[in-house]
């Protein structure tokens, strides 16, 4: 399968894991692979504390759409914003007439009162926003930045509650639509990111028999990120490997040579037993990006992220 029609099967993907796993990094990823391929990439961040700007080195990320990344070269542009619940309120607010007291409410405090009688009004918000720009064809690929795995069922799952606990009225309609477009796998999909390590592999698990189970949403191939590259000749004693090469260590780096080999050697073998416990839990293709041994991720590196994604989307085929 080539990016440009894994990125054009539906116009949103929804990004979610347990924090730490890297999910913010993939989809910053994604949607630089989506616009590689020429397609207009909108990335959508709904926690406001991502750190998407700086991998990008842009600005702080406001309601207002920020162009990332220029494009250019057949490449297209990545934009992104932040969505909050307040904002969102307002220009409903505004969109139906209520100009002149939209601040007033929303400085009030009034949404609070009302997100703690109706659980869920703020992820609806958010969601209605999603839903809006989605249908207006904002981007050509619109990609979520969700919250961590716990809160994402929750946020994920606000339509179905408010539709139990409202029965008529414009909130009730919001939610039919945002829910409309959740089960819709023409339109969306989540794809869930883990590390190759048992504690994010169970979370991930559990979130995707809940995700499609109490949410009803179509999930895409799951990310396993930071993956080490697999090395040969860890077996070798140092020693007779300087002896082969015809030269020798100096005191006490044999013992740091085996130290460091012993551990590569733990950590390929813990995350192939990850791997494989995953695939037997989950019957979803993976896709397998590798650990950078980078302080800091800039654009740089993630354009690397972006290349592999490309290459494991394109072996997809095979796998099939």
């Amino acid at each position: 399968m080539d990016p440009a029609g894994f990125c054009s099967q539906t116009r949103l993907v929804i990004v979610a894991g347990k924090g730490g796993v890297g999910k913010t990094t993939v989809t910053a990823a994604l949607a630089r692979m989506a616009a590689g391929a020429g397609l207009s990439t909108l990335i959508v961040e709904v926690e406001g504390k991502s750190g998407l700007a700086s991998t990008f080195d842009a600005g702080e990320l406001t309601y207002q759409e920020t162009v990332l990344h220029p494009g250019g070269a057949g490449a297209a542009e990545v934009r992104a914003r932040t969505l909050t619940p307040d904002d969102a309120l307002l220009e409903y607010l505004v969109d139906h007439g209520l100009r002149r007291i939209s601040k007033r409410l929303v400085r009030s405090g009034a949404l609070d009162v009302v997100a703690t009688a109706a659980p869920g009004i703020r992820d609806i918000l958010v969601l209605g926003k999603v839903k809006q720009l989605e249908r207006a064809g904002a981007a050509d690929l619109i990609v979520l930045d969700a919250p961590a795995a716990g809160h994402a069922i929750t946020f994920l799952m606000s339509s179905r509650g408010l539709l139990d606990a409202v029965r008529v009225g414009p909130v009730r309609a919001q939610a039919e639509d945002v829910l409309e477009l959740l089960t819709d796998r023409r339109r969306c999909q989540v794809v869930l990111v883990t590390l190759p390590e048992e504690t994010p592999v169970n979370e991930l698990v559990e979130t995707a028999f809940a995700l499609e189970d109490r949410v009803g949403v179509s999930l895409g191939p799951v990310v396993v990120n930071g993956i080490y590259p697999e090395l040969d000749g860890l077996d070798v004693d140092p020693e007779h490997a300087a002896e082969a090469a015809g030269t020798s260590l100096r005191p006490g780096e044999a013992d740091m040579l085996r130290a460091a080999g012993r551990f590569r050697r733990g950590r390929q073998s813990l995350q192939r037993e990850q791997v494989e416990r995953l695939a037997a839990a989950l019957p979803l293709p993976q896709l397998r990006l590798p650990f950078l041994f980078e302080a800091d991720l800039g654009l740089t590196e993630i354009d690397r992220l972006a290349g592999a994604l490309a290459h494991e989307i394109e072996a997809l085929d095979v796998i099939a």
